[in-house]
């Protein structure tokens, strides 16, 4: 089992992509719940923590592994 309710594979996509199909994950979601977001557009580190600010979803985690960049976020 999977510690995320959602998986959004914005690998290859460049922005504003990623947050774009974030964006339409996120409003389909319940709140309190998790979506983990894999990306390779190195943008989404600056895209997806403003993201949640401005929306009010909270970053749980995210970390980078080569050129992969995670992100684990609840919808507010």
């Amino acid at each position: 089992m999977s510690d995320y309710d959602h998986f959004l594979d914005t690998k290859g996509l460049n922005c504003p992509e990623p947050v774009m199909l974030l964006h339409k994950t996120v409003r389909g979601m319940e709140a309190g719940q998790l979506v983990k977001v894999e990306a390779t557009d190195p943008s989404t580190t600056r895209d997806i923590p403003k993201f949640c600010q401005f929306l009010g979803h909270e970053l749980i985690d995210q970390s980078q592994q080569d050129d992969l960049y995670c992100y684990v976020i609840r919808k507010g």
